[in-house]
């Protein structure tokens, strides 16, 4: 059964599997990460934490551009090692891993 998410207009295309990831944000918006499952308190649908940047014209994973937003208070403190540790979890900047085929309407 087809699922239909909601894309910015401005937001690049998807690339090919294996290619660079450009922001496209389909992945974050067909379900969330682990991390972005716990941190939207959803384990279906668009993560909570993927953020669209004007000035960059993609998406962007939240927790690792400002993870300060996301985290309770008391984590403040080791929000730079979240930050780098969500760019591991997601593997970002390793090519996209979303095998969800994009059909515009």
């Amino acid at each position: 059964m087809p699922k239909v998410i909601l894309l910015r207009v401005d937001a690049p295309p998807k690339p090919a599997v294996g290619q660079a990831c450009n922001g496209c944000g389909v992945c974050c918006t067909s379900e969330p990460c682990p991390v972005g499952a716990i941190l939207s308190r959803r384990l279906h649908g668009a993560c909570a934490v993927l953020e669209f940047s004007e000035d960059a014209g993609r998406y962007h994973c939240g927790l690792i551009t400002d993870p300060v937003r996301w985290l309770p208070r008391a984590l403040h403190g080791v929000a730079p090692w979240v930050s780098k540790v969500a760019r591991r979890f997601i593997a970002a900047g390793r090519g996209c891993d979303s095998s969800v085929e994009v059909q515009n309407a």
